[in-house]
């Protein structure tokens, strides 16, 4: 009854979401985009963090080598939208070939440090690259032909089809025996190794999957924005507020990501109209709240069945277990 009703309830906010372009104003109608945009960043994190076990914080580094793929194509050789898309995945595989074999070898901080420094190196290239990139003045995209109305529509529809891929890749992945062989390297990756799984070959292709979703959400946001930059599309806060939203809605999860990325934003946008002056720390401080009584996210936590009693034992365990390690200290 429970698979039948989360599959009745998801549905339904499916078919909801198809008819936001007709029901809501074009300004809700960019923050939904901007969810479906964060949504698929970080289920792409939740493929190669929440599965595999390996904390890729520089994966923005394929963000933006997708939005300047797409973006020095449409200007310097006048190619479509879609064919620079397709171009961007191309760069975003041959990356994750070229790196992640020596790059997975290393594990925990060190890999997550790694990928930082790939982000970094990546963004100073590109920064460098004037004749190409434009450097730090950036790159101008052609506008999409239509009015406004139309565009943001299209945007939307792109963002939101994107997302749905990458629940179906997430959810094909879990019940796979692809995705079997990535839990067993998450649990130990040795013993994995032990019992004949290619470990080298699985990150890889891990990676390689979180890649490809991260690229086609910074090819999307190019053309959405028309305009990028080294400091836009590197930035290390879309991958730390990525991972935020993998981390509360739950890892290894299939809807977890979706589920984050909606409230981390509808939270953001809320507490920025109605307390601009205490935004960040009100929603730090609904972060914090989430992560103490419900630390393995919001899909878990569901599935134990969500009372209000159950949320303030939670509460009372954790704060009565760090009162009894302060006691011993």
């Amino acid at each position: 009854m429970k698979k039948i009703a989360t599959v009745l309830v998801c549905v339904a906010v499916g078919v909801f979401l198809v008819w936001c372009p007709y029901l809501v104003s074009f300004y809700w109608l960019r923050i939904l985009t901007n969810i479906f945009m964060f949504a698929i960043l970080a289920q792409a994190i939740n493929i190669i963090a929440g599965y595999v076990g390996y904390p890729a914080f520089g994966n923005v580094v394929f963000f933006g080598l997708g939005a300047y793929s797409t973006g020095i194509l449409m200007v310097k050789f006048q190619t479509t939208f879609f064919t620079s898309v397709l171009v961007g995945i191309a760069i975003c595989v041959l990356f994750t070939l070229l790196f992640g074999v020596p790059v997975l070898r290393l594990k925990g901080h060190y890999f997550a440090i790694a990928t930082l420094g790939l982000n970094e190196a990546t963004r100073a290239i590109v920064d460098n690259l004037s004749g190409l990139t434009g450097g730090g003045m950036g790159l101008s995209l052609p506008l999409r032909a239509g009015d406004i109305g139309a565009n943001t529509r299209y945007f939307y529809f792109l963002f939101y089809g994107t997302m749905l891929l990458s629940i179906l890749v997430t959810y094909l992945l879990s019940r796979s025996r692809f995705g079997y062989a990535c839990r067993s390297i998450r649990s130990d990756e040795e013993a994995a190794e032990g019992m004949g799984i290619n470990t080298t070959k699985y990150k890889t292709l891990a990676w390689m999957i979180s890649a490809v979703l991260t690229g086609i959400a910074g090819s999307g946001y190019a053309y959405w924005m028309s305009y990028i930059e080294p400091g836009v599309v590197f930035d290390m806060t879309i991958a730390i507020k990525s991972f935020v939203m993998f981390l509360l809605g739950g890892a290894a999860t299939v809807l977890g990501p979706i589920v984050g990325a909606f409230f981390v934003e509808a939270v953001s946008t809320l507490t920025w109209s109605h307390l601009l002056n205490y935004h960040t720390g009100t929603l730090g401080a609904i972060i914090i709240l989430v992560v103490i009584f419900m630390p393995q996210g919001f899909i878990s936590f569901i599935r134990q069945g969500f009372s209000f009693s159950t949320f303030v034992k939670k509460g009372k365990k954790k704060f009565s277990g760090r009162e009894k390690r302060i006691e011993m200290a």
